[in-house]
């Protein structure tokens, strides 16, 4: 009806039960509505490529990859929920100087040699070759197990390395196309100026000849073109070791797509950057924080503090159950906000039990486990939707019927903050439910009817969480 500058929708209730009890009937979880939609190439891509975390090796882990390593897991988790192929690939830092400058980055005296040694290394000289892998080796493992800590896996381990005789082949292109240009300085640049005036070069060569990062970037995406055929690629990288700012790793990925679009490849457009924010202030009771698994034992003892001072249940593992709630609170923490944004590290706010936090999150879906187990005898045989008439009934079925509508809202800018906002107001809707729906002592077809709704908004709640790449705990 229309009123005084506003259009008022009375919603049907009755009608509103019964379309959410067909769709519930057909599929109690994810992409209920649209999901038929959802895998046609005008949409979504059909086959889509993840490069993430990409850590450089011979450090340790650092904890300024936790961004780039969570923000990929989601997205491509979210892809794989809409129903597309992907291809997830953990492109590792495994290439460059930086391995002439392991265990001396504070001696500014060994910089030629650490030249000296990259330059042995693109020459495959065998002392050179023999230490590199050992290197690799060795932090590849250490990687695997923070990885499976995090709940993270990769369908491809590739590093830089992989593409130093492509980097040769591009650098040859270029030059075959007239587009790469030698300085006074005998470096190599490609002009990227609109008109043509030297006014923005990037370097792809050294003067000594050798390749630079951005050089191998473009050899090992035509690499992934031409093997994996992929509808878009999407990076989610942390390149704080070689570009100290985000500015400067924004400067980075429009180089890149900029050359592979004169060197004439038009899938470029279909590239894609996650940019994203730092995070301040990560700090554990010992001092600064340097290692993710310091983050992540961290997280672990403070969640078991926490439960050790509530009333929680006898848990078969504690230390299990708090290190996926820890790592649900660093999860939802991060994806709280925009990916852009900065953002203040604070383990109080992050491990309360109340309020928009992971920690609430999994106590919610835990509370629904628990509810499901206390009403086992409760007979599923009929279900009459029309009982689940009450506003506290309607709110949960309206929310829990957008949630296709939000997972196509994160596709679209692969934000991770419009599922999470989503699945913490769930929580509250389904704490107020909780309270006043009561199945215990309720008539029969009341107690079904209410059974199920709790049951839809565990099974939305449980398949939103995997996405977000929060493992849900069934007690807390």
């Amino acid at each position: 009806s229309a009123g005084h500058g506003v259009i008022n929708f009375k919603v049907n209730r009755r009608l509103l039960a019964q379309v959410w009890a067909f769709i519930l009937s057909q599929n109690t979880g994810a992409c209920t509505v649209l999901h038929p939609f959802l895998t046609d190439s005008t949409h979504f891509s059909l086959a889509a490529m993840f490069v993430c975390s990409s850590p450089n090796i011979a450090k340790k882990f650092h904890a300024g990859h936790l961004r780039s390593t969570i923000i990929g897991n989601f997205i491509g988790n979210l892809k794989q929920a809409l129903g597309n192929t992907v291809i997830r690939m953990n492109y590792l830092g495994d290439w460059g100087m930086q391995f002439g400058m392991y265990k001396v980055e504070q001696n500014e005296g060994i910089k030629q040699n650490a030249r000296d040694f990259f330059r042995q290394l693109e020459l495959h000289e065998p002392q050179a070759v023999s230490l590199w892998q050992l290197f690799r080796d060795i932090t590849v493992k250490e990687y695997q197990c923070v990885y499976k800590r995090l709940g993270v896996h990769f369908d491809v381990y590739c590093g830089e390395s992989f593409h130093q005789h492509g980097a040769q082949e591009v650098v040859q292109q270029l030059q075959r196309k007239g587009l790469l240009t030698t300085t006074e300085k005998g470096t190599g640049v490609v002009d990227l100026s609109p008109c043509g005036d030297m006014s923005s070069v990037c370097t792809l060569l050294r003067s000594d000849g050798t390749s630079l990062y951005l050089t191998r970037d473009v050899a090992a995406a035509i690499d992934r073109r031409e093997k994996y055929g992929f509808d878009e690629m999407i990076y989610s990288v942390s390149l704080f070791f070689y570009f100290k700012t985000d500015k400067s790793q924004e400067n980075h990925f429009d180089q890149l797509f900029q050359i592979l679009r004169i060197m004439g490849h038009c899938w470029a457009k279909r590239c894609r950057h996650v940019s994203f924010g730092l995070v301040q202030g990560m700090k554990t009771r010992t001092g600064d924080v340097v290692f993710l698994e310091d983050v992540l034992d961290e997280a672990r003892a403070r969640m078991l503090h926490n439960m050790s001072q509530s009333n929680s249940k006898v848990l078969d593992d504690p230390a299990d159950t708090a290190e996926k709630v820890g790592i649900s609170a660093l999860i939802v923490q991060d994806f709280k906000g925009p990916l852009l944004s900065d953002y203040r590290f604070d383990w109080d706010r992050m491990l309360q039990a109340q309020g928009d936090t992971g920690v609430f999150m999994q106590y919610t879906h835990a509370r629904l486990c628990s509810l499901m187990q206390r009403n086992e005898d409760v007979k599923m045989s009929t279900f009459n939707p029309s009982l689940l008439s009450e506003q506290t009934s309607v709110a949960v079925l309206q929310h829990l019927l957008r949630y296709d509508e939000v997972l196509i809202q994160s596709a679209q800018d692969l934000q991770p903050k419009h599922l999470v906002n989503f699945l913490l107001k769930l929580c509250h809707l389904v704490a107020s439910a909780h309270k006043e729906l009561k199945v215990k002592g309720s008539e029969e077809e009341v107690a079904q009817a209410r059974i199920r709704l709790f049951m839809a908004a565990r099974a939305v709640l449980s398949n939103g969480m995997k996405i977000l790449g929060v493992t849900p705990v069934q007690k807390m």
